[in-house]
């Protein structure tokens, strides 16, 4: 048990209280290559063998066999991308070529191009909760005043991305099948995004093709698409709800601070203990943006040698369905709100 307390995080000085917490996690940031071989082995080998499983109902015509092992496969998948996240966090092995290589292989499976996805997802880590520096890996969120300055046309598109079933059904499928085929964000930042898309797309078109050719064209489909799509849902309603919820924290640059943004601008999602193994601790995410080289696998030791940071920015599994109708952010109230709490815009002055 760490001597270190957080008794005062929420303080007259939280900041200075975070950054001293960011300190004591060092300590808790060297993989263990046995682990990490181990955590990828019980990952990689029942998704393979739940795959095979939805082939045999396939041949065999048993709807029940090829539905029942769908969403597993789909959770197998999801916790695959978790560990290529940790991959590009240069956390999941002590050496950085290594960490490189698997999170491009995994990137196959997922769709998803590595060194690409890595820098956009490095300037999330950087400008979280920084009004002044949205754009990139972000949910798009718009202040109130923002929102009002809007035309008519412009609101009903935020309202329409904003919705449920776009942000949550065809959004994810946007997102991993058709806008990770570019390297959109970073069209102009050198040769690297580029190579890394086009040679992940390369990678899967000729994995596609092999698989088409081994198993028919409609088998590869009803194995894999189902599967990714129910993947790709998942993985972005978790990065939503880490980050839009009513009490997070937004600020313009001149009063931002990374180590504040990542404590109480970051949830922590407690999760059921099986939902927490299949999502790789993700949850503990204001631990993961305070010190993110840490491995997925020790944040639960985090979590019990500073057990105050179990009520910091916490979110229940029903608190975070709730989480979805908050979509404007109040710089007045310091809150998200839903559309139905938008304030009245202010009255025109008489002309009288």
């Amino acid at each position: 048990m760490t001597d270190f307390s957080l008794s005062t995080i929420n303080a007259a000085d939280p900041i200075t209280n975070a950054r001293q917490l960011t300190r004591a996690l060092l300590r808790y940031r060297e993989p263990s290559t046995a682990r990490s071989l181990l955590e990828l082995s019980i990952t990689v080998v029942p998704l393979l063998a739940l795959w095979t499983l939805m082939w045999f109902g396939l041949q065999l015509g048993s709807v029940w066999l090829y539905g029942l092992t769908v969403l597993p496969a789909a959770g197998f998948l999801l916790r695959l991308f978790m560990i290529q996240h940790d991959c590009g966090h240069g956390a999941f092995f002590r050496s950085r070529r290594v960490n490189d290589w698997v999170g491009r292989v995994i990137g196959i499976l997922t769709l998803t191009p590595y060194d690409y996805w890595r820098r956009t997802h490095a300037a999330h880590h950087a400008g979280a909760g920084n009004l002044d520096r949205r754009g990139i890996g972000d949910i798009d969120t718009l202040t109130v005043c923002e929102y009002q300055a809007l035309s008519r046309w412009s609101r009903l598109r935020y309202r329409f991305y904003r919705h449920p079933l776009v942000m949550f059904g065809l959004g994810p499928f946007w997102l991993f099948f058709m806008q990770y085929r570019l390297p959109v964000g970073l069209m102009r930042g050198g040769w690297q995004p580029w190579i890394s898309t086009m040679t992940t797309n390369g990678a899967i078109a000729l994995a596609a093709i092999l698989l088409m050719w081994a198993l028919g064209l409609s088998s590869f489909l009803l194995l894999y698409v189902p599967v990714a799509l129910l993947a790709s849902s998942m993985g972005v309603w978790l990065f939503y709800v880490q980050h839009q919820f009513e009490e997070t924290l937004w600020k313009r640059h001149a009063d931002w601070n990374a180590q504040e943004a990542a404590l109480h601008g970051s949830s922590y999602y407690d999760l059921p203990v099986w939902l927490r193994w299949f999502t790789a601790n993700i949850g503990v995410h204001h631990v993961h943006h305070l010190a993110s080289r840490i491995p997925y696998y020790r944040l639960p030791e985090v979590m019990r040698d500073f057990p105050s940071l179990q009520t910091i920015s916490r979110l229940t599994l029903r608190e975070s369905l709730e989480s979805v109708r908050l979509v404007l952010w109040d710089e007045d109230r310091q809150r998200l709100i839903s559309f139905a709490e938008l304030p009245a815009p202010p009255e025109l002055p008489s002309s009288s």
